[in-house]
């Protein structure tokens, strides 16, 4: 039980110091993520000392529940595929400029517009994909337009977090926390769509209340028309990303799995993308932009979530998550829950933390102790960078643009928007269960 603890911790504590002061290394004109490499290493010492055995490890690996990491990480690779084959072919700059030409020269309608923007596409692909895809977006922009970018990236950030809440989709803690649990797609949506309003809505009236100064200065131009690469595969592309989460919203209904309708879309993806090329002799650019697709898919997350998993697999093995779960129980379960989740992930990441809780909520939490972990996961991610992936890769990304966001920014502002999000959040979920 000690080695188990002392890894956890090193591993843990590894992850926060890479975060903070080395999350990436640059290799040629890239950079190449490396938060992962303490909790790979944790994961070797616990299977390298016999703490955790190899078939125990194997076992858990390839269990034939929903909490079968592997499963979840080729639903959330395969959805991220879906999404990221849209941003490589302009969709989603198509709809930010839209959005941007429509605000004409006010910053607040440009804002509230992007925003909105933001928390639909959340919805309905990642909140990952979002940040990835708007931040650079709003950085150049805002460098054309002489304006600050600090109003709108905090927006982006905060909305791509907070409305990742309402589908299981929108976040891997979401898709982890449900299959642990048992929870399905429409199940998931009639409880978590009321809290998600909630803490939306109160995000962004904090988020006026914080920025209403800066918006009041006109816009002087307005960006250029973005093009899309090619109607035809945005289309194919639209088509496969709306009929995988209909397929998924029926998935308890028909008895398929979740994570195998998002692989069988993503194939599919790529053989109608291949064959429709072809056909116009373009089979050339069709591969580059399938290629360009799969580079930029979370690979890095398979290393990182298994090692994760097999070291809460040690911690159940000696006791700890039912230690855990004796302390959030009885009354008040969904407050517990909803900030020691909430603290949690800005100890050790939330996809660690949605880990470390799937094994302590099957130790006997009920319903509002599993959705309030789901609601501390998601809004978590703004309070520090080290709460999510997302707050990982948005400051990675600030300091390649060269805008100036501390980590003492960060927080300040992150508390203003997340404790009332948080609080109006599980008011609502402790209203309705």
């Amino acid at each position: 039980m000690v080695i188990s603890v002392i890894v956890c911790i090193l591993s843990c504590a590894g992850l926060i110091a890479s975060v903070l002061f080395k999350p990436s290394v640059k290799i040629g004109k890239g950079a190449v993520s490396i938060y992962w490499i303490p909790p790979v290493a944790g994961g070797l010492i616990l299977l390298l000392s016999g703490t955790l055995g190899a078939r125990e490890a194997w076992a858990g690996l390839t269990a034939s529940g929903d909490m079968n990491p592997l499963k979840i990480l080729a639903l959330f690779v395969s959805l991220t595929v879906l999404s990221v084959y849209l941003d490589e072919l302009g969709f989603f700059r198509r709809l930010a400029t839209f959005a941007l030409r429509r605000a004409g020269g006010s910053q607040k309608k440009l804002f509230f517009a992007l925003y909105a923007l933001v928390s639909v596409l959340t919805v309905f692909t990642s909140n990952d994909i979002v940040v990835l895809t708007f931040t650079p977006f709003i950085c150049s922009f805002c460098k054309a337009e002489r304006v600050s970018p600090v109003p709108y990236l905090v927006g982006e950030f905060v909305a791509a977090n907070t409305w990742s809440m309402m589908l299981v989709i929108g976040n891997p803690t979401n898709i982890y926390l449900a299959s642990a649990c048992g929870i399905g797609f429409g199940e998931y949506f009639a409880v978590m769509w009321l809290p998600t309003l909630a803490a939306g809505l109160s995000a962004l009236l904090v988020l006026y209340l914080l920025f209403r100064k800066k918006l009041r200065v006109p816009l002087e131009s307005l960006a250029e028309k973005a093009e899309l690469e090619d109607r035809g595969l945005v289309v194919i592309g639209l088509i496969h990303l709306g009929a995988c989460v209909v397929c998924l919203a029926l998935s308890s209904y028909i008895h398929f799995p979740m994570w195998l309708a998002a692989v069988c879309f993503a194939l599919s993806l790529g053989v109608c993308t291949f064959v429709c090329t072809a056909v116009r002799r373009r089979a050339g650019a069709g591969g580059k932009l399938l290629v360009r697709t799969l580079a930029r898919a979370p690979w890095v997350l398979v290393p990182f979530v298994i090692s994760m998993f097999l070291i809460v697999l040690s911690l159940e093995k000696y006791g700890i998550t039912e230690r855990i779960a004796a302390l959030l129980g009885g009354e008040g379960e969904i407050f517990k829950y909803g900030v020691a989740s909430f603290l949690a992930a800005n100890i050790i990441n939330n996809i660690p933390m949605s880990v470390l809780f799937g094994g302590v909520l099957e130790s006997g939490a009920g319903a509002g102790g599993v959705y309030a972990t789901v609601i501390g996961s998601n809004l978590g991610a703004y309070l520090t960078p080290v709460g999510a992936l997302a707050g990982i890769m948005w400051t990675g990304l600030l300091r390649t643009y060269e805008v100036d966001f501390s980590f003492r920014k960060f927080v300040a502002y992150g508390a203003a928007l997340s404790l009332p999000a948080l609080a109006s959040s599980l008011l609502c979920l402790w209203l309705i269960l």
